[in-house]
């Protein structure tokens, strides 16, 4: 409807204005109070789920995950090995939505410092789009490809574990009383408007990092243009698009 797509038109403007982790959860949170004022929210009393998770299990999940962020930033100054698994864990975070969201934060995280070159960050994405399984493992390629030690399978195993433990914890956390959230008009209003905010993010993260690094020209343009006409016209297999721009990103380098 016209009030949701309004939030994701405010979501881009936010984070064309104030790009990264602030701007990202400041949109999600403008989106989720524009869902309370809105009031949209419907309940929908389906069937009890039993939870085999107990109320003090879930806060204890909660407190876990809060000391984990307050505490691996004091930690990062110490080692690299701390300073990787608190870039990736704050990453892991901040996420609310789909994968991709967490594109500008990763490059916040890896790119910037020099961790990892723009084109390794871009490959892997790619490479990630090609392969079942969930964008956020993309942090293994990360992991494995940065610079500084530890990286290889090392680096690997530490930027996964530290993407996807965040959500596990959230997700321990809130299950006890989720049953409970689902039934109110107020916390549906509140996720309708947070999940309209998220493809605003969505389509700001579409420009930047991937737009606004991958497309350098216009023959880079018709090649991303070729691209998503085979996948959304032809319905052609995603490791097949991936392998066309590779080689079609081969072609115009050795032409340009």
């Amino acid at each position: 409807d016209k009030e949701r797509a309004t939030i994701a038109v405010v979501a881009v403007l936010l984070l064309a204005w104030a790009p990264g982790a602030i701007g990202m959860m400041a949109a999600i949170l403008l989106g989720a109070l524009a869902g309370l004022a809105l009031g949209k929210g419907q309940v929908t009393i389906g069937e009890h789920l039993p939870v085999p998770v107990s109320r003090k299990a879930g806060l204890t999940a909660f407190a876990l995950f809060a000391v984990l962020l307050i505490g691996l930033p004091i930690l990062a100054g110490q080692a690299q090995g701390w300073a990787l698994a608190d870039s990736f864990y704050r990453s892991g975070s901040l996420v609310f939505g789909g994968g991709h969201v967490v594109l500008p934060l990763l490059q916040a995280e890896t790119v910037t410092p020099g961790w990892v070159s723009d084109d390794a960050f871009l490959a892997g994405y790619g490479v990630a789009q090609a392969v079942p399984g969930p964008l956020f493992t993309f942090a293994a390629w990360l992991g494995a490809v940065m610079g500084p030690a530890p990286n290889g399978v090392t680096g690997a195993m530490i930027a996964l574990v530290a993407v996807f433990l965040p959500g596990f914890l959230i997700l321990i956390g809130a299950l006890p009383f989720w049953d409970q959230l689902r039934r109110t008009t107020w916390a549906q209003s509140a996720m309708q408007g947070a999940n309209a905010a998220v493809v605003g993010i969505l389509g700001a993260a579409l420009y930047s990092p991937v737009f606004t690094s991958a497309i350098g020209g216009m023959p880079d343009f018709a090649l991303a243009l070729i691209c998503f006409v085979a996948l959304m016209a032809w319905k052609a297999p995603p490791w097949v698009v991936v392998l066309l721009a590779a080689v079609g990103g081969a072609a115009l380098s050795l032409v340009m």
